[in-house]
């Protein structure tokens, strides 16, 4: 049985989403606060976060910055409808994933599964150890990631979206088919949250010393991980 931690000032929506994802084989608790939800996390032996933006003592960014370094634990966040701001900032600063409230408690439990399957498939072995294009290196069974020999530090989700740009580098990939690979699910409308955790990893690698793009946006369609000497349409 998987735990997870359910972190929002509204205790009758807890409570109906415990109620949810307990028939659903979850191991929920619950926190009201975000001290609460911060001390929980810290402590706890969690599979997955699920983390409201809008509570009291501390607010949700402010619990997912203080989480950084301590704990490792994926977190989806909870953010108002149609507020773009929070949820980017949200997926800037690290979170995994993001559900607009109210949210379908169908849809928490997919999101819930694709990221347990994402962290599952992180810890099994991979048949390929290490991956190399040009000057950047990824081991696939340590996971970490060396641009020319100095370590970079990625989420494990960035990880997984890097990985999967790579499997295809010098190829245009459509965002429907990176978010399916790396994120092991559908791409819904208005989902940015593959453009998020790209920018973040274009501004960890950085471009080329040459001053040439790594990941390359090809508008309408996907994005593409340059390989040097060979030419990119866009």
């Amino acid at each position: 049985m998987y735990r997870i931690l359910l972190a929002d000032d509204d205790v009758e929506l807890c409570r109906l989403l415990t109620e949810y994802l307990t028939a659903e084989n979850f191991d929920v608790d619950s926190a009201y606060d975000g001290e609460t939800a911060l001390e929980q996390a810290l402590t706890g032996n969690y599979h997955i976060i699920v983390l409201d933006i809008m509570m009291p003592r501390l607010n949700g960014l402010e619990v997912l910055k203080k989480m950084q370094g301590k704990v490792d634990t994926p977190v989806i966040m909870l953010t108002a409808r149609g507020d773009d701001i929070d949820r980017i900032v949200g997926l800037e600063m690290g979170a995994d994933d993001y559900l607009p409230k109210p949210c379908n408690p169908r849809e928490l439990v997919a999101r819930l599964r694709a990221l347990l399957r994402r962290v599952e498939k992180s810890l099994k072995p991979e048949k390929e150890s290490k991956k190399a294009v040009g000057d950047l290196t990824i081991s696939l069974t340590e996971r970490t990631v060396l641009l020319e020999r100095q370590s970079v530090n990625l989420t494990s989700t960035e990880f997984n979206v890097l990985q999967a740009l790579l499997n295809h580098a010098g190829e245009v990939v459509d965002k429907q088919k990176l978010t399916q690979e790396s994120l092991l699910r559908k791409l819904t409308p208005h989902d940015r949250s593959i453009d998020m955790h790209l920018s973040r990893i274009r501004k960890k690698l950085g471009n080329y010393p040459d001053g040439g793009q790594r990941i390359k946006t090809i508008r309408g369609i996907g994005y593409i991980y340059v390989v040097q000497g060979l030419a990119a349409e866009g």
